[in-house]
Order: structure tokens, then sequence, then C-alpha cells
């Protein structure tokens, strides 16, 4: 009967009375397992319904389709902050005409896994980044349940929250070494100076302005440029400030690999790059979770298996299905998610 863990019940489970016990419709956990056990009825009686088998050919075009977006609105991305660059004025009407857009568009993609793997950076970094970040960003808004205009702006505001980094020589954002000291605070000074490009901008929400200047600061004080607490920043930039660090973390950049998904999020999890806001993350990562169900995984001692079940207290550890056996990853703490499977 364990094999049904996580599956749809195709059909109401009735007792020995004709009373429903569990159903149609219901996700099978444990508990569900134990109940049935109870009222003695067999695992022949049990009907889930059959996932429609995934048409591989047709993930692949997705995916593709994915990139290309993704690789299209970076490209558009790379000409208006050459152009901010050389003229000093933010191109408001290309912005909203092209680049916001595509980053809503490909932000609305059900399958958040490709999504994930599409904005990941390999190449052209800082482009590839403000594309991320806006779509990531997006995603988390419509998670948390903004209304249009918010997300109109969260989506503009977390495109541009790099583009200070437009007065900064390409020889210090592309070193594939580390920072001297001077060299860091030269790059900190980014988010001053995309506050200063914003400020005054004709047609930009002042919030936009503010993602620039406060998408590193932390909960703790402990950010940059000004140290300002978790009650000081918009809330617009939290946001923008978790999709961030999640994209960074999961990208290529000139000094480190991208870091294993399970690594990105269980560091994510312990504050590891900071405070960042905690219900904002939990949203993030408990929206990710959800969508694991079903998914085909990698995980970290090499195993393929298929997750079956999220738990309700643990989201991020799930029960998984290898061959015949389980790996419950919420006790199982020495095995973890390596990559999900798109």
């Amino acid at each position: 009967m364990r094999d049904g863990l996580g599956k749809q019940l195709k059909h109401d489970v009735f007792n020995h009375a004709g009373v429903v016990i569990v159903p149609a419709g219901t996700l099978l956990t444990e508990e569900h397992l134990e109940l049935f056990g109870k009222h003695g009825i067999e695992p022949g009686q049990i009907v889930v319904a059959t996932a429609p088998k995934s048409d591989p050919k047709s993930a692949r075009r997705t995916s593709g389709s994915l990139v290309q977006s993704v690789r299209k609105a970076a490209e558009q991305s790379k000409m208006l902050f050459e152009q901010t660059a050389l003229t000093k004025k933010i191109p408001v009407m290309e912005l909203r005409g092209t680049i916001l857009p595509a980053v809503r568009q490909i932000a609305a993609n059900d399958d958040v896994f490709a999504l994930f793997e599409a904005v990941k950076a390999q190449d052209e970094y800082t482009y590839q980044h403000n594309i991320g970040v806006g779509v990531l960003s997006t995603l988390i808004g419509k998670w948390m349940g903004l209304d249009e205009m918010e997300l109109n702006i969260l989506s503009l505001g977390a495109t541009l929250h790099d583009v200070g980094k437009v007065n900064i020589p390409l020889e210090i954002l592309n070193k594939p070494g580390k920072l001297t000291p001077e060299e860091y605070a030269l790059i900190k000074k980014h988010t001053v100076y995309g506050y200063e490009l914003l400020k005054d901008t004709v047609g930009l929400s002042y919030r936009i302005a503010l993602i620039a200047l406060q998408h590193h600061e932390r909960g703790d004080g402990k950010g940059y440029p000004l140290g300002l607490r978790k009650d000081q920043t918009d809330p617009l930039s939290k946001i923008v400030a978790v999709a961030d660090v999640f994209h960074a973390m999961s990208s290529k950049r000139p000094y480190h690999d991208p870091m294993p998904f399970t690594e990105v999020v269980g560091q994510m999890r312990q504050g590891v790059f900071g405070q960042l806001d905690p219900e904002i993350v939990t949203v993030f990562l408990n929206g990710m979770a959800q969508r694991l169900l079903g998914r085909e995984v990698l995980l970290t001692d090499g195993r393929v298996g298929e997750v079956v079940l999220i738990h309700p207290h643990d989201k991020t550890s799930p029960l998984i299905r290898t061959g015949s056996s389980f790996v419950d990853l919420s006790k199982e703490r020495h095995v973890a998610i390596r990559s999900v499977a798109v």
C-alpha cells in the first residue's frame, strides 16, 4: 500500500459502514495509510489517479524556448544598460515596451524548475542576472499575492536593481579572483549609483530607486550601503534581496561555479547570506517545495528518484521513491536533493 504515498485518490474511500473516510482527490500520506489499515481496507480497494506521462520532446521544446526568451531579454537588457552608461539616463519607454513584458511573460511559465534552469546565468553574468532576478522576484511577488500595480513596480525594479553597475569598471565586475578591499568598496557603491540614476527619472516609481539602493540591506543591519534594519527597508527591496541571492548562488560567476539546488536552499534557510526576510524566504521555498511533487530528482548520494510526498511541517525535505524503496529526507539528513530534472 506504501506505493500509493503521495498519489491522488481517484475515488472516495468508504469504510464498512458506508461512510467516506477519505475523499477523492486527496494526496495520500502515512496517516491515511494507517487509517485504511484500522478500517480493514485492503490495498486492492484503493484506486489512485494515474499521472499523465510527460512528453520529453515537449518538455525539451518548452525548456529550449524559455532559454531563448531569457537570452533575448538579456541581450535587450545589455543594449539598454549600455545606452544608460553613455547617456546617464534610464530609457523608460524602451524598458516598459520590451524588458517588462518579457520578464512578466517568462515568469508566467508554469514549470518553475525549468524556469530556474533557464534563468541561470552561464555567461555575460551581469545582464543575465538582471533578467533572472526580475523573473524570480516577479514569481515571488505572485506567490505573495501582490496586486498588478505592485507586481509591475517589482518586476521593473528587480530588473533595474543593479543598474548602478554601469558606473563600475568592467575589469572589476568580471574579475575572476578575489577583490581587494578597495575594489569591493567600489562594487558596493553600485547601490548608491543606481539610486542616483533612478530617483528623479520621470515615469518611474520612487520605489524602483529604493530597490536599487536597498537590495543588499539585511534585517540585522549588517547589509549595505546604509546598514538599515528590517523595518527600515521597502518590502519590495526585501523580495529582490531574496531573488538576488538565490540567482547569484545558482549561477556560474567569474569566481565560483553554481551551487547545487539543495545547498542554496539550505543556506538560505540558515541565513548564511545574511538575514533575509524570513517570511519572504518561507514563501519562496514553500512555493518551490509544493511544486516538487511528482518531479524526478537526483540525490547527493547519486540515486535518482521521484518526489512522492511533501511533509507539511518540513516542505523542503520530501519523501522520495527510489525504485522499490523510499528515502525520507526529513529523517535521513545525510542525503539531500542535488538537482531537479527539467
